[in-house]
């Protein structure tokens, strides 16, 4: 993971590579991560693919790790926070009348921490302002991290105040609002990590995956990746995980709308979203497999199981879609011989935090 005072590499100048100017409220299309992969090229990291043989030896299937733990900074969001805020910064260049050049807009995100994270540093990185709402419970090193990066932090309490209205506040003094993951850039972003993982396996070896277990908040990395597997692996099962405090998703998946439930309470604090995306929904009940959800104990296991094993720090959040491929090997519903990938999210977790979760 980088750190705010090294992280200063960028993009030439944002304004010189083409895109479209579509409106950010449309559903979006595997053309639209293939061109977030072209904008991304040379500024994310294309993470590494990691296995472990004892965990196929354990389980009787193939995994495949897509590490987005080694991100810039720390987690799969830069690849959708920049894409949105180049797009912004696109726009505003083709418009401006200005004879100084163009005057790049200020942006306002809320974020439990690693979309902070990924806002701060993406308008650092193009010279844009960043004001992020973040609840007054968020890990103090993703708190911090974001500060680092450069962005304005307003705290909020997550159970009694609502961030949209707050967000809209301040949208109103001209700024414009990036949410976290019902965003048509924003998830085509997130949709790369499943692009890359799916083209190397097959350019390394020919290797196609039948499984794709991701992560569940919000919905913006499981709508990404799932476009991405419906072009290069249509027969690749998508599957959602989500802490079982939190299972919006799996709710609104079944009964066929969007399903609001209070703040979950759960160590995962990446997946603490009480609803999901109208885009992220729309894309989800087309191509998402099934939900299934976990334990916190099971968050734990997997970061017990990646520490010691596969020598990665990864966050409770991180560890959902290990615990959704070890229930469903469990359950008899993946094959034995499978190819499965998994999406680490992300490895931004307070130390202490770390140490007395796996103490416990």
């Amino acid at each position: 993971m980088e750190h705010a005072a090294t992280d200063t590499a960028g993009l030439e100048d944002p304004i010189q590579k083409t895109t479209n100017t579509t409106s950010t409220t449309t559903v979006p299309t595997y053309e639209d991560v293939a061109e977030a992969a072209d904008i991304l090229n040379g500024v994310a990291h294309r993470t590494p693919i990691q296995t472990s043989r004892a965990l196929d030896k354990e389980l009787g299937v193939h995994c495949f790790f897509k590490c987005e733990n080694f991100q810039r900074m720390g987690a799969f969001k830069f690849r959708g926070g920049y894409n949105a805020l180049y797009h912004l910064a696109r726009s505003a260049a083709t418009t401006t009348t200005s004879t100084n050049g163009p005057s790049l807009p200020s942006v306002v995100t809320y974020s439990s921490g690693n979309h902070a994270q990924a806002v701060a540093l993406s308008a650092s990185l193009l010279n844009m302002e960043a004001t992020i709402i973040m609840p007054l419970d968020a890990p103090k090193n993703k708190v911090a991290a974001t500060k680092g990066y450069g962005g304005k932090v307003v705290f909020y309490d997550r159970y009694t105040e609502d961030r949209v209205a707050i967000a809209s506040e301040k949208a109103q003094a001209g700024a414009t609002i990036i949410p976290p993951y019902d965003h048509k850039h924003v998830i085509a972003g997130q949709g790369t990590a499943g692009k890359e993982l799916l083209e190397d396996l097959i350019e390394a070896g020919g290797t196609t995956l039948d499984y794709l277990f991701v992560c569940v908040g919000g919905g913006g990395l499981i709508s990404g990746c799932s476009l991405a597997a419906g072009k290069l692996a249509p027969h690749c099962k998508v599957i959602g995980v989500e802490p079982e405090a939190g299972n919006d998703a799996q709710q609104s998946l079944e009964t066929g709308q969007i399903v609001t439930i209070d703040t979950p309470k759960t160590i995962a604090d990446g997946a603490q979203t009480p609803f999901i995306g109208k885009l992220t929904f729309e894309i989800m009940k087309q191509r998402v497999e099934k939900i299934v959800t976990v334990s916190d104990e099971e968050l734990i296991d997997g970061m017990r199981f990646f520490g010691e094993r596969m020598k990665m720090i990864v966050e409770p959040t991180g560890c959902l879609s290990l615990a959704g491929l070890r229930k469903l090997v469990k359950r008899g519903e993946v094959p034995p011989g499978s190819n499965c990938g998994v999406i680490i999210s992300g490895g931004n977790v307070d130390m202490a935090r770390y140490c007395a979760l796996l103490n416990a």
